[in-house]
């Protein structure tokens, strides 16, 4: 039997080699008497760090929520404000919020 050139699932990059790799892919899969004796992470890990891994944080919720619309503009308003490269959908709405400013509120 020959040897694959990389383990199943290897991608090579700068983070690990294909050694590291080959370390921890091999691990045998488990038993049926393995799987039943698995219990929850909440049953077996301190409240607190269970709390920590459940927790992964993210973006908190924003007061005031954005409206998904479907808007039909002139291709060379969207390519100026693409040109302007990442957050260019923020500072669109930003422009509009400002045009929008003078305008009586429904």
């Amino acid at each position: 039997m020959t040897k694959p050139e990389h383990a199943p699932g290897y991608v090579p990059n700068e983070a690990y080699s294909q050694e590291d790799w080959d370390e921890v892919s091999d691990n045998p899969e488990l038993t049926d008497e393995q799987l039943a004796q698995l219990r929850p992470a909440k049953d077996v890990l301190p409240p607190a760090l269970y709390e920590a891994l459940v927790n992964r944080g993210g973006r908190p919720p924003a007061v005031i929520r954005k409206v998904p619309v479907t808007i039909r503009l002139d291709p060379h308003v969207v390519d100026a404000f693409k040109a302007t490269g990442p957050g260019w959908q923020t500072r669109m709405n930003d422009a509009l919020a400002k045009a929008a400013t003078g305008l009586p509120r429904a």
